[in-house]
């Protein structure tokens, strides 16, 4: 399924315009039409659409942001605002945050505290967003929806760390999984990465967030990297192993 999957993102992309048409695929299996495919020398799989990719997964399109709005620009201040109240929470020297070793540790923190944020606005609904059958999962994206009941405006909002110095890096910092029936975008809404910049650890052992972005991801493109993988569990099969020790591992 996930190779369907994956071919079913490589026909949008040709849909969409930003990738050529693959060769006739009569008599060869989805997986062998793939696999030419991704190895055509002359494929670009670089500026994809991410509301094409949403599109194709969810069934709902990728809104933008629009300032002449006046539900969206409220709905966007609102978040501003929590986006600040956040960064003093968190820079507090007594916050668990700063216990982290790591600031992928740290990540958990923003998006609980943005939860609580956003949730405790009268204006504002905040929660984790569901999956296409309705199941709570909490990792993917995107991680929170923000909806506006009196004007029925819905935002995703998804907070992203970096370190300040690396904001000009191409280094992978985002990643989007498509599966429909883990899916976590419910309906047409405007998606937005709460980017969080920080300047590593201080002497004092506190990490020091600095500053803060809301991108828009509308006109966000994203590059396609094929990876073929497997667990263990498919890779020691009985069925596969010609040879081993007495004594099984």
């Amino acid at each position: 399924m996930k190779t369907v999957a994956w071919f079913a993102i490589a026909l949008l992309c040709v849909g969409s315009g930003v990738l050529a048409q693959p060769a006739a695929t009569e008599g060869r299996t989805d997986s062998q039409v793939l696999v030419e495919w991704l190895l055509d020398e002359d494929r670009d799989l670089r500026g994809i659409p991410f509301g094409d990719v949403i599109q194709a997964t969810s069934g709902h399109p990728v809104l933008a942001y629009d300032p002449g709005n006046a539900a969206q620009r409220e709905v966007l201040n609102h978040i501003a605002t929590a986006m600040e109240t956040l960064l003093i929470q968190l820079n507090a020297p007594s916050h668990p945050v700063h216990q982290s070793g790591r600031i992928n540790e740290a990540s958990s923190h923003f998006e609980e505290t943005l939860h609580v944020l956003l949730d405790a606005d009268p204006e504002l609904e905040c929660d984790f967003p569901k999956t296409a059958d309705g199941s709570a999962q909490r990792s993917g994206y995107p991680d929170l929806r923000i909806a506006h009941p009196k004007s029925g405006v819905v935002f995703y909002l998804d907070p992203k760390l970096y370190a300040t110095d690396s904001r000009e890096s191409s280094f992978r910092t985002f990643y989007f999984e498509p599966k429909r029936a883990t899916s976590k975008v419910g309906e047409p809404a405007i998606h937005l990465i709460a980017g969080i910049s920080h300047n590593g650890k201080a002497e004092n052992g506190a990490w020091q967030f600095t500053g803060w972005s809301l991108v828009d991801l509308s006109k966000f493109r994203v590059q396609l990297k094929a990876e073929f993988q497997a667990g263990n569990r498919d890779l020691y099969r009985d069925e596969l192993i010609i040879a081993e020790s007495e004594t099984k591992p």
